[in-house]
């Protein structure tokens, strides 16, 4: 494949994705169709099949795409705030949290998508499969930032930081799901999200 073919096999992809989203936010995971989804990007249903198996291989795609996306900004916002010098040994954890949440990556959609895609995890087993696969890899991502938090600050944690990753993620995923159900807007999740893990990250670090 040349590389003009793979920058329009990936921008088809990423269309596609970013259509499932926005149907998504309508109609929920049950709802959107590949029609639905093909009609919002502007591409013929070959188009679709030629990049993604079936509906649940898109939308596994794309709560691994919101999950990279979360990542990615947690990492780079822990990346400016050590170049600051923010994570001194002595800072505040609840205050160190807040920053490091403070990326505008967290938002009810997101938390949705997830939640609905859980749902389904629990009643189709190789669908769940695919997705502890995927959060697994989502877990190896949150340690290594937790492992570049703790080197840089001269901080010390009390469990491994995969243990403290899984803990982080159970912590966030009760309090936006709880936030997301009580009607708050992304703001509120945010603060909300950050409060809890701000709790948490007191009790981890030594």
């Amino acid at each position: 494949m040349t590389g003009s073919a793979t920058r329009s096999r990936e921008n088809t992809r990423a269309r596609l994705l970013e259509a499932a989203g926005l149907v998504f936010a309508e109609v929920g995971l049950d709802g959107a169709t590949v029609e639905a989804v093909c009609e919002r990007a502007g591409f013929t249903r070959g188009a679709f099949y030629s990049n993604f198996e079936s509906k649940d291989e898109l939308f596994l795609e794309l709560a691994g795409a919101v999950s990279v996306e979360r990542l990615a900004a947690v990492r780079a916002r822990v990346a400016e705030l050590n170049e600051a010098g923010a994570l001194a040994q002595d800072c505040d954890a609840t205050t160190l949290v807040r920053q490091v949440m403070d990326t505008g990556s967290d938002d009810r959609l997101g938390v949705m998508l997830l939640s609905e895609i859980r749902l389904k995890a629990l009643r189709d087993h190789a669908w769940g499969k695919a997705y502890v696969a995927q959060e697994e890899e989502m877990l190896s991502g949150i340690a290594r930032v937790i492992d570049d938090i703790v080197a840089g600050g001269a901080m010390s944690l009390r469990v491994e930081s995969v243990v403290a990753a899984r803990m982080l993620l159970i912590v966030w995923e009760g309090a936006t799901v709880r936030g997301a159900m009580a009607g708050q807007d992304d703001e509120e999740l945010r603060r909300t999200g950050s409060a809890e893990l701000g709790r948490l990250v007191s009790l981890l670090l030594g």
